[in-house]
């Protein structure tokens, strides 16, 4: 990594360097090549936060094999998969603009962050496997999903996925299959776009620059930055501010004092997965395999068996195990983190959370608290011969959810991405979690819509971002122009049969 280059008085300033900021940053330069971008990241790396391998699940999330975005049934009793297809859909514009970036040379080595693994939905039971198949069937209507494959068959289920069958009982079992699922290193993504942006006439990034105060005078945000490394502070200015820093957006978004952060608060979620990286097991195991949410689980702990491939090695994780926590982050939160973001405008927020969800408090200290032998149990619902020698536990990174006032109700934890905009559209921020890092260029599209729309009236910017992601403006729930499109990210997947 090159040495720091700081970018005096730019037009954008990117705080994070998650792929929203790293999305954000190359798309804006690629739709206007006149802007001036800074990016400032408090650690060392890029990614280290929500986007490193480690701490998210990898998966590109298309609703292929997810159930928690297909909770419910309709009157008809069938389940409801909409937001099944809504996913897919954000998912296909993510693809695209990779598939833009792998295409123009602003990315390289593919494999270092997208893979191809098959998705699989698990589930065991009479009652889980009447509901898969309901959610089957219904997905399968949508030409999305028509290479979905379903089976109770348990040989066929061995094929699929051996160490679903070892040592498994003649309980009812049901599994989904779509090969085009994805392995992603989110991180590794970052670090490649926001490689190519500092590298660009104009912009530059900064690691180990922490911003300590945001305020606005006139029509300028100004930053206040503090180098870790000479504990020096300076101050630099901007037309426009995005916030993508992780748990860390939402102090900062309160630093801001716009109007539009009243009455937000934050959530934290820590986790924790157990990892194999025992050849024997690894080898058998070629799946992202996902199963049904337990009780008050948050949806970011719907527990799936994954194969992940990072720095090029394979290794398999089961979890996430969510975990009660005050930091707002993983490398660089503090156990402060919580309390110091009570203010009087979201205390209300917070106190109803904490009295209307005590069955989810409940669940995050148990799991936080509970032994390798009842993890363990847990594992081997997907996998019944897994020995406890063969795993160990590691952290899984901490999601802040965003809570808000919604109907004029207080206190909802709102899971999901939560993307806050001032009136002037001046400043931007992302709150919340999953499914963000998979959808980051549908979410990152609205942000520009948003704030930059402008640029994307006129003829050239038009173009430029239909070059980056040729459906922005259509529907790919039409089948012939999903088809098209699909041809065209092809070519630069080609060779990893992912997309």
């Amino acid at each position: 990594m090159k040495s720091p280059i700081h970018i005096e008085n730019p037009d954008v300033i990117l705080i994070g360097s998650g792929i929203m900021s790293a999305t954000l940053g190359s798309m804006l330069k690629e739709l206007n090549p006149e802007l001036r971008i800074q990016l400032y990241e408090m650690t060392e790396e890029f990614g280290k936060e929500a986007s490193n391998g480690w701490h998210n699940a990898g998966t590109g999330h298309a609703g292929i094999c997810e159930l928690s975005y297909t909770p419910d049934r309709g009157p008809d009793g069938e389940v409801e998969v909409s937001k099944a297809i809504e996913i897919f859909h954000q998912f296909e514009h993510s693809k695209q603009f990779w598939g833009h970036a792998a295409r123009t040379g602003m990315i390289e080595n593919l494999e270092d962050f997208i893979n191809p693994v098959p998705h699989l939905s698990f589930v065991y039971g009479q009652e889980q496997v009447d509901f898969l198949r309901s959610r089957f069937e219904n997905l399968k209507k949508h030409h999305f999903f028509e290479e979905m494959t379903y089976t109770e068959d348990r040989e066929t289920i061995r094929e699929w996925a051996p160490l679903l069958l070892q040592g498994r009982d003649d309980t009812p079992i049901a599994v989904t299959k779509m090969d085009r699922g994805t392995d992603i290193n989110y991180g590794a993504l970052s670090a490649k776009l926001i490689t190519w942006l500092g590298n660009q006439e104009g912009c530059g990034y900064a690691t180990s620059h922490r911003i300590t105060d945001i305020t606005k005078t006139g029509e300028l945000w100004t930053v206040a930055v503090k180098d870790l490394k000479t504990k020096k502070t300076f101050t630099n200015t901007a037309k426009f501010i995005f916030i993508g820093a992780g748990g860390g957006s939402l102090p900062l978004l309160q630093k801001s004092g716009i109007k539009e952060s009243k009455g937000f608060g934050g959530f934290p979620i820590g986790g924790q997965w157990l990892i194999s990286k025992k050849p024997e097991i690894v080898e058998q195991h070629m799946a992202k395999v996902y199963g049904m949410s337990p009780g008050a689980a948050p949806t970011m702990a719907v527990p799936h068996l994954d194969t992940r491939i990072i720095d090029g090695k394979k290794a398999i994780l089961f979890g996430p195990y969510a975990a009660w926590t005050t930091k707002f982050l993983h490398v660089e939160g503090k156990f402060t983190d919580l309390p110091r973001s009570i203010r009087t405008d979201n205390i209300a927020s917070l106190i109803k959370v904490g009295i209307h969800n005590i069955p989810l408090v409940r669940y995050l200290m148990q799991q936080g608290t509970q032994s390798m032998s009842t993890r363990m149990k847990e594992l081997r619902a997907f996998f019944p011969d897994a020995d406890e020698a063969d795993w160990k536990l590691i952290d899984a990174g901490i999601r802040v959810q965003a809570i808000k006032k919604e109907d004029g109700d207080a206190g909802i934890v709102h899971f999901g991405t939560e993307v806050l905009t001032s009136e002037d559209r001046s400043i931007s921020a992302l709150l919340g979690a999953s499914p963000g890092a998979s959808v980051s260029a549908n979410i990152i599209l609205e942000v520009i819509k948003r704030c930059f729309s402008d640029t994307l009236k006129t003829e050239e910017g038009h173009n430029r971002m239909k070059a980056m992601i040729p459906s922005y403006d259509e529907d790919l729930r039409e089948p012939e122009l999903a088809a098209r499109q699909r041809e065209l990210s092809e070519h630069a997947f080609k060779s990893l049969n992912c997309i």
